[in-house]
């Protein structure tokens, strides 16, 4: 695949906090257009990965480009281009609906016209509608997600990259956000997403693995299924982590 054509390229990417490697020389490309799993246990790297490639966070070692951008070099522009959702959802919580897309409209230098009718987009496809004069903080789980959802994508980025964005959700609410998810990836926007669900992983294009900082393995869930011989990715993560225990590579 030519260069142009991926969305985040990382190679021997990482981050050491003092004698801690958080994240340890990790390598992988994503496609544009494409939905890239990226799962792991709590503390397996993967936010302090999504920061770094993000701009936010300077590796120690290593190197990642974010649609041909450098990820330590060019962090300001590369944000331009990233809609980034955390797991906190980075929402305004004294602030409506409308306040909080009018603050991030703001940020990324958007105004008039232009803003206005985004923010209609938007709250319409967040199923905001009737709620754009509601507290932030009055909303429920699945709303607010959906509310920073539309916050990360106001300035229209050809990257999103979400951390954890359905933890603490109910199902139906999950279920709602990935139909979503899958109608802008199908718009041309690459995703990438971390997640410690396997349904997620599932409605996936490709996945990678992360354990105690390092990436495992990477492919489609079909085939990933199909090389270890198991019918699920929960079954195949177990693997994985067991084989790396066995190893002694599953301590810190």
């Amino acid at each position: 695949m030519n260069e142009k054509e991926w969305a985040i390229q990382c190679r021997n990417l990482t981050k050491k906090f003092g004698h801690f490697t958080a994240v340890d020389q990790i390598s992988m490309a994503i496609p544009k257009g494409s939905i890239y799993g990226f799962l792991g246990p709590n503390g397996s790297g993967k936010s302090t990965t999504i920061r770094m490639i993000c701009g936010l966070m300077t590796p120690t070692a290593g190197e990642g480009h974010a649609l041909q951008y450098d990820i330590v070099k060019d962090t300001e522009t590369i944000k331009h281009h990233i809609g980034y959702m955390s797991q906190r959802f980075s929402l305004y919580e004294d602030l409506t609906v409308k306040e909080n897309l009018d603050f991030y409209s703001g940020i990324y230098g958007i105004s008039g016209k232009q803003a206005e009718e985004r923010k209609q987009e938007l709250i319409s496809m967040a199923g905001l509608n009737g709620r754009e004069n509601q507290l932030a903080h009055s909303l429920s789980g699945g709303w607010k997600q959906r509310l920073a959802l539309s916050c990360a994508l106001i300035h229209e980025p050809d990257i999103l990259i979400l951390d954890e964005p359905t933890a603490g959700v109910d199902p139906v609410s999950r279920r709602i956000f990935w139909d979503v998810i899958r109608s802008l990836a199908d718009k041309g926007i690459s995703v990438l997403v971390s997640t410690h669900y396997m349904d997620e992983a599932e409605a996936c294009d490709r996945i990678g693995f992360i354990f105690f900082g390092k990436l495992l393995v990477e492919g489609t869930p079909k085939e990933l299924k199909q090389k270890y011989g198991l019918s699920n990715l929960e079954e195949v993560f177990l693997h994985l982590v067991r084989q790396e225990q066995s190893e002694g590579r599953g301590e810190r």
